[in-house]
């Protein structure tokens, strides 16, 4: 067997730990995390007071048009998953709500219906 000086020893032990991604990455999250079901309680109709009192203010201002609230939300976990980008965009006619749009991986899924659907009659096998 072939002994290797210390050196070479401690090179090769840093590179795999290098290629091994042992470095930790903190998970960023920024924006306005939203839960499916307070956007699926949102409405054409609602005034700006009920929309903020159910998402909450939004975290990009509206600059340029006061009649658009954009809810935008990233994460971002360590270096082997991709980051996740979501836009809730609400826009507003006579301060209620005209149309909302969705974009995104997973833009605000929407939740399984509380009531139970009706299961169909059973026949009885005569």
């Amino acid at each position: 067997m072939i002994a290797l000086p210390a050196s070479v020893l401690s090179a090769l032990l840093v590179a795999c730990l290098m290629q091994g991604g042992c470095v930790y990455r903190m998970p960023i999250q920024q924006g306005n995390f939203l839960e499916p079901r307070l956007v699926d309680k949102l409405e054409i109709g609602m005034t700006r007071a009920q929309v903020r009192y159910l998402l909450g203010t939004p975290m990009v201002p509206a600059t340029f048009d006061a009649d658009r609230w954009d809810y935008v939300y990233y994460l971002r976990k360590g270096h082997v998953h991709a980051p996740v980008h979501r836009r809730l965009t609400v826009f507003f006619a006579s301060d209620k709500v005209a149309r909302v749009e969705k974009e995104g991986e997973n833009a605000a899924p929407v939740t399984e219906p509380l009531t139970p659907v009706p299961s169909s009659p059973k026949s009885s096998g005569a």
